[in-house]
């Protein structure tokens, strides 16, 4: 997955931000306006916005003669991807999730351990799953973090 520039991210952010699931988009006017402390011309949002849907993040479908846009996939699928592909950097997988499972807090552990109880298929009750994997599941949006969440699981 791209990594993204910083007026990228920003313009990402708008639409995860603003555009919700079952919206048809915002067009690069909207997106211009919310970004109104940075001063852009349209033009550089919808270049920005070209390059976005050119690279797979953004979605664009043709309404009169502009476009609307919505992101491709949910900001986690995003996030969960790019530490996926930093796994793919090199050197020891497994070292590198030690290493970030020794980093995270106790409430982000729990939520790991959750993840990982109800990928296993453990449900109710049980104290490695439950509610938590199921919330937790509930927010991988759409197809495209199902793709991202299958992946892992095929690694």
């Amino acid at each position: 997955m791209t990594r993204l520039g910083d007026l990228e991210r920003a313009v990402m952010d708008v639409l995860w931000d603003v555009v919700p699931g079952t919206s048809d988009g915002v067009t690069v006017r909207e997106v211009a306006d919310a970004l109104d402390g940075r001063e852009l011309a349209y033009t550089t949002v919808m270049t920005v916005l070209d390059r976005l849907a050119g690279k797979g993040m953004v979605q664009r479908e043709r309404e009169g003669r502009a476009w609307r846009y919505r992101p491709a996939a949910s900001r986690e699928a995003h996030i969960a991807q790019l530490m996926l592909d930093a796994l793919d950097l090199g050197g020891s997988r497994d070292a590198a999730l030690v290493r970030f499972a020794r980093s995270v807090t106790g409430t982000e552990a729990e939520v790991l351990r959750a993840a990982l109880g109800s990928e296993a298929g453990l449900t109710g009750a049980d104290s490695s799953g439950g509610r938590a994997g199921a919330e937790l599941t509930d927010r991988v949006d759409g197809p495209a973090g199902r793709r991202a969440a299958d992946e892992a699981a095929e690694r």
